[in-house]
């Protein structure tokens, strides 16, 4: 009797810490659009802070790869910019895309309507997130200058 008890209890346990890790566990392989980080292009724009722009398409493996970095750069910066994912194969952003010459997936920008300035990011530091931050980081110094 105690056995079964006993390996009743273990199943228990295994069972219930299974559900937790899997319930918060990063999950992979999501589209950008599933992430809903930061706010829309037009709500942005009009703001006085400047903005960390992701264009993205849905399909691009690398986009879907680089979103959880996205995500952990929303939070550190969600307070020093407004960030904006565009999706670049929705109609609606068609003269946006042509206008910042996206080619490629995923592409970001800083854009500060301040200012009426942009800046691309080389997607060579997109899997390091010690160099985007002193990207971020050092538009922000310049900035503080510039006012």
């Amino acid at each position: 009797m105690k056995k079964t008890l006993l390996i009743i209890a273990v199943i228990s346990v295994v069972l219930v810490t299974s559900a937790v890790v899997w319930a918060f566990s990063p999950k992979k392989n999501l589209k950008p659009s599933e992430y809903n980080i930061g706010t829309t292009y037009e709500l942005a724009i009009k703001d006085k802070k400047p903005i960390i722009a992701l264009f993205y398409a849905d399909w691009c493996t690398y986009c879907m790869r680089f979103m959880p970095k996205y995500k952990i750069i929303a939070d550190v910066y969600k307070n020093k910019y407004n960030l904006v994912m565009i999706d670049a194969e929705n109609p609606k952003y068609a003269t946006l895309v042509k206008d910042y010459s996206i080619e490629g997936f995923p592409t970001m920008y800083i854009i500060d309507p301040n200012i009426d300035n942009r800046i691309s990011l080389s997607n060579n530091i997109y899997d390091d997130l010690g160099k985007l931050r002193i990207e971020f980081d050092r538009y922000l110094r310049i900035r503080s200058m510039i006012k």
